[in-house]
C-alpha cells in the first residue's frame, strides 16, 4: 500500500464516522410536578450503558430540588434505584435483550415544583473509557482514532446482525398469526354454513309438521 494510500483511507473513516448511528445522547426532561417521565431504549443483549443525570432549575435562588431515579430491564427488574438525590450515576450491561426503561420524579417533599433532568445517556462504543484504554494499550493519535472506529464498526455490525434476527423473528411472528388468522376464518366459515345447513334443516321439518309445504 502506498503512503499517499494511507491518509486517504484514514480520511474516508474519519468522515464515516459522522454517518454511524448516535450511540450517545444528551436527553433534557422536564419534570411534571406530580408525575414521572420515562425514557424507553431497545438495547441489544451484552451492551455496555451508562448514564448520568443532573437536576436543573430555574430558580437559582433556591435549593435544586430532589428527585427519585430508577433503571428497570425488559422483565421490570431494577439496575438503578436512587431517592432524594440532585445527581446520579448508572452503568449496566444489558443482560437481555429488550426496552429498557429510565424514569425520574420530583420527591414526595418536593410536590409542586416543577425541575428538569439532563441526561447523558451513552450506549456501547460510546460509552467505553477510551482513555483508560490508551493508557493501558499505550496507544495514542491516529491508532486511538483507528481503535475507535474499529470498535463502532463492530458495534454496527452486531445492531445489523441483531436487526436482521428481529426481523427474522418478527416474520416468523407475523406468519405464525396470518395462519391462524386463516384458520380462525374458515372454521368460522364451516361453522356459518352448518348452522345455516341445521336452520334450513329445521324449518323444512317445521313447515312440513305445520303442513306449509
Amino acid at each position: 500500500m502506498s503512503r499517499d494510500l494511507i491518509p486517504r483511507t484514514l480520511l474516508f473513516l474519519l468522515c464515516s464516522v459522522g454517518f454511524l448511528p448516535p450511540l450517545a445522547r444528551a436527553i433534557w426532561l422536564d419534570l411534571p410536578s406530580v408525575d414521572m417521565k420515562c425514557l424507553s431504549e431497545e438495547i441489544p443483549i451484552n451492551i455496555l450503558v451508562v448514564g448520568d443525570y443532573t437536576v436543573v432549575h430555574d430558580d437559582w435562588d433556591h435549593d435544586l430540588p430532589t428527585i427519585s431515579a430508577k433503571v428497570t430491564s425488559p422483565f421490570g427488574n431494577n439496575l438503578h434505584y436512587q431517592k432524594n438525590v440532585k445527581s446520579g450515576q448508572f452503568a449496566f450491561t444489558t443482560p437481555v435483550a429488550g426496552n429498557y426503561l429510565a424514569c425520574f420524579w420530583v420527591d414526595g417533599h418536593n410536590k409542586g415544583i416543577t425541575s428538569s433532568v439532563n441526561l447523558e445517556w451513552k450506549i456501547g462504543i460510546s460509552a467505553r473509557d477510551w482513555l483508560s484504554v490508551a493508557r493501558r494499550e499505550k496507544i495514542e493519535g491516529v491508532e486511538l482514532e483507528l481503535r475507535k472506529l474499529e470498535g463502532a464498526v463492530e458495534a454496527i455490525h452486531e445492531n445489523l446482525l441483531y436487526l436482521k434476527n428481529r426481523e427474522a423473528e418478527m416474520r416468523t411472528v407475523n406468519e405464525l398469526t396470518n395462519s391462524r388468522v386463516a384458520l380462525f376464518s374458515i372454521m368460522s366459515l364451516g361453522m356459518c354454513i352448518g348452522v345455516s345447513a341445521f336452520q334450513l334443516w329445521h324449518l323444512r321439518g317445521y313447515f312440513e309438521k305445520k303442513k306449509l309445504i
